[in-house]
C-alpha cells in the first residue's frame, strides 16, 4: 500500500478526496495527518458506498480555522460538507469531530465509528498531553521521530514514512491550533454517549498507549448500540497498519447502519 497525493474536491472550504458510489462513508483524520491517511478504506470500501476522506481545517488543501479554535467549530465545519446523510469514521482527533457529529448533528449521521478515541485520559495522561501542546511551536515544526515511535510502536514502515512526509509539510500553525483543541478535550461526556441513537463502533489497537482498549471498552458500554473491537499488535496508526480488520468492522457499521 501507498499513500501517495490524490486529486481532491472542495466543499466550504473543506477539500477532500472521493471515490466510489453508494450511500455515503465520511471519513475525518487526526492531528497533522491529511486524507490521504485513509487511502486503505477508500480504496476496499469504494466499491460498494460513496466514500469522501476530509482534510481537516488547515490540514492537506482545507482552510485554516481562526485561532483559537474549538472542537465544536472543527466539527461544524465538518457538518457544513457533508451533503447527504451517512456513516462517518474518524481516527484519533476525528474520533472525537465524528463522535461530536453525531451528537450535535444527529441527522447527518445514520452510523459512526470512532478509532483510536481518548475517553477520561487520567492524570498522568491528561497532564503529558497538555505538555506536549504547550511545547510545540507555532513557527517551526518539532522533530516528528517521537510521535512517530508512539504511533507506530518503533516500527519502520512505509505507512511511517508517509506519515513522516505529511507532519513534514503540515504548516506549524494549524498543526499546533488542531493539536491544542485535541489536548484540551477529554473525549465525549457519558451524557453525550448515552444520547447516540445510531449504531457506534469503538476500535483501537491493543498496543495503543494513549488511546487505550480500556477507553474502547467503556465508551462502548455507554453507548446504546456501542461494540468494541480491539485489534491486537495495533498501535495508533491503526487504520493504515491494521487496514483488514478496520475495514471489515467499517463495513460491519455499514450494514448495521442502513437497517
Amino acid at each position: 500500500m501507498t499513500w501517495t497525493t490524490q486529486p481532491r474536491s472542495e466543499t466550504e472550504g473543506i477539500s477532500f478526496i472521493r471515490a466510489g458510489t453508494g450511500s455515503r462513508l465520511y471519513l475525518v483524520h487526526g492531528v497533522g495527518l491529511r486524507a490521504e491517511a485513509w487511502m486503505a478504506q477508500v480504496k476496499d470500501l469504494s466499491a460498494t458506498q460513496h466514500c469522501r476522506a476530509f482534510d481537516l481545517p488547515g490540514h492537506g488543501a482545507s482552510r485554516a480555522l481562526p485561532r483559537p479554535a474549538t472542537l465544536a467549530q472543527y466539527t461544524d465545519r465538518i457538518a457544513a460538507a457533508i451533503d447527504a446523510p451517512g456513516v462517518v469514521a474518524g481516527h484519533s482527533m476525528g474520533a472525537m469531530i465524528a463522535l461530536d457529529l453525531a451528537v450535535r448533528h444527529r441527522h447527518l449521521v445514520k452510523g459512526v465509528a470512532a478509532l483510536n478515541a481518548i475517553y477520561c485520559r487520567n492524570p498522568k495522561a491528561a497532564e503529558a498531553v497538555r505538555r506536549r501542546a504547550a511545547d510545540l511551536s507555532a513557527t517551526e515544526l518539532n522533530d516528528p521521530e517521537t510521535t512517530l515511535a508512539r504511533w507506530f510502536a518503533g516500527q519502520d514502515t512505509a505507512a511511517r514514512r508517509a506519515c513522516r512526509a505529511w507532519l513534514a509539510e503540515v504548516s506549524a500553525e494549524h498543526y499546533k491550533a488542531a493539536y491544542e483543541v485535541f489536548a484540551a478535550e477529554n473525549g465525549p461526556a457519558d451524557a453525550d454517549l448515552a444520547r447516540l441513537s445510531c449504531p457506534a463502533l469503538f476500535m483501537t489497537g491493543g498496543a495503543e498507549p494513549n488511546s487505550t482498549p480500556e477507553m474502547s471498552k467503556a465508551m462502548a458500554r455507554i453507548a446504546p448500540q456501542g461494540r468494541a473491537v480491539i485489534v491486537e499488535g495495533a498501535a495508533h496508526m491503526m487504520p493504515m497498519t491494521h487496514a483488514v480488520p478496520v475495514n471489515a468492522e467499517l463495513a460491519v457499521l455499514i450494514r448495521d447502519a442502513s437497517r
